[in-house]
C-alpha cells in the first residue's frame, strides 16, 4: 500500500503531468489514513467537497476540468497576436487569469473577454482583473458563447472536447481573421496552420483557420 503514491507520482511524471501534481499524488492516500484516524465529523468531508466543487466546476457535468496555465504559453500567445494584429481575443475558461492578466497589461488596446463558469476561479479572476478596463470576465458556459466577431480564440481543454471544439469554430469562427489557438491539445481531424513551442517545455500551441479552404487529414 505504501507504493502506490510513489508509483501515482512515478506514473504522473511518465504522462508529463505538470510538476504541481506530484504532492497530489504523493499526499493522497496518507491524508485519507490520516482523516480516517482522526474521525473528524461529517460535515467536514462535505465543506471539502463543495470547496472542490467550485473549483473543478466543469467535472461535476463531464466537461473540462480547471489546468492552469504557465507564464510561457501567455509569453508566446502574445507572439501570435502581435504577429495576427488582433484588436479582440476570447479565453474559453480562463481560470484564474494566468494567460488574460499578463496578455491584457501587454497589450492595452485588445479587447479580451474571459470566460469562465467555475465559481471560485471566476471570483478570483474577476478580482484580479477589476483594474483592467481592456477584459470583460464573464461566467457561463462557454460553449454557450458565441465566436463570431473575436480575432483570436483561445481555449486551453481537454482531448475529450476538442472534436466539439472544432465544430463550434467552424460555425462561428469568422473564416478572413478569425484564429483559433489551442494549448497543448490539437484538434483531431484538422490541418494545423502553425505549431508554436513554449519554451524549453513540451508544450504546444496549436493554431487553426477556418473556412471553405481549410483542410483535413484523411
Amino acid at each position: 500500500m505504501g507504493l502506490q503514491p510513489l508509483l501515482a507520482a512515478v506514473l504522473s511524471r511518465w504522462v508529463r503531468q505538470p510538476v504541481w501534481w506530484l504532492p497530489v499524488h504523493l499526499a493522497f492516500l496518507p491524508a485519507v489514513f490520516l482523516a480516517s484516524a482522526l474521525n473528524l465529523p461529517s460535515w467536514i468531508y462535505l465543506l471539502g467537497f463543495s470547496l472542490l466543487l467550485s473549483v473543478f466546476w466543469g467535472c461535476a457535468k463531464g466537461d473540462v476540468p480547471l489546468f492552469l496555465s504557465s507564464v510561457a504559453v501567455g509569453d508566446e500567445l502574445a507572439g501570435v497576436i502581435e504577429r495576427e494584429g488582433a484588436v479582440s481575443l476570447i479565453d474559453l475558461g480562463a481560470g484564474v487569469g494566468s494567460v488574460v492578466i499578463p496578455v491584457a497589461k501587454q497589450f492595452p488596446n485588445l479587447k479580451i473577454t474571459a470566460v469562465e463558469r467555475a465559481p471560485i476561479p471566476y471570483l478570483i479572476l474577476s478580482w484580479r482583473c477589476r483594474q483592467l478596463n481592456n477584459i470583460t470576465v464573464r461566467r457561463e458556459d462557454f460553449w454557450s458563447c458565441c465566436l463570431e466577431g473575436y480575432d483570436i480564440v483561445f481555449a486551453f481543454l481537454s482531448p475529450s472536447v476538442m472534436q466539439r471544439l472544432d465544430e463550434k469554430c467552424q460555425n462561428e469562427i469568422n473564416a478572413k481573421t478569425g484564429l483559433l489557438v489551442s494549448s497543448s491539445f490539437p484538434l483531431p481531424n484538422r490541418a494545423v496552420a502553425s505549431v508554436v513551442g513554449v519554451g524549453q517545455s513540451a508544450l504546444k500551441l496549436y493554431c487553426y483557420r477556418f473556412g471553405r479552404s481549410s483542410s483535413f487529414y484523411s
